[in-house]
């Protein structure tokens, strides 16, 4: 039984993703993004239907993310005064600065699918901005 328990946790620590990244890999081109108001928030949550599948679906646990809602949709300034959310505008400031974060969104998404089996998949969290040129697009995930 010991043993069937330690293969257990092996497989568990080994299979369920951990998806945290330090920093983006390139910082938005503020030049490049339109203004965000939350007036655009109806445009903002039909692009992440396409979004999300694209930022989580992928690889063998993909099924884990098919499922999910959206928590939060914010330009990052209005997150300012809301405890789950204001930290990640600071993040965003401080990775790419105050110009890239003010013309970005914060999307925090929950994910049915993986409670009960990993507490820190269950929510992610996406940085968005609108390009002038090609739309919307992910810069950085966090979970």
């Amino acid at each position: 039984m010991k043993k069937l328990l330690i293969l257990i946790f092996i497989f568990l620590f080994f299979s369920i993703p951990i998806s945290v990244y330090a920093q983006p890999e390139k910082c938005p081109d503020v030049s490049d993004l339109e203004d965000v108001t939350v007036e655009g928030r109806a445009e903002f949550l039909k692009a992440l239907e396409t979004l999300i599948p694209l930022t989580y679906e992928k690889g063998e646990l993909a099924e884990f993310y098919s499922d999910w809602k959206v928590i939060t949709a914010l330009p990052f300034p209005k997150t300012v005064g809301r405890e789950k959310d204001e930290g990640y505008y600071g993040m965003a400031k401080n990775f790419c600065g105050k110009e890239v974060a003010d013309k970005s969104w914060l999307a925090r998404i929950y994910f049915p699918k993986w409670e009960g089996i990993s507490a820190s998949s269950l929510e992610g969290q996406i940085f968005v901005a609108k390009s002038k040129e090609k739309g919307w697009y992910v810069w950085f995930r966090y979970h």
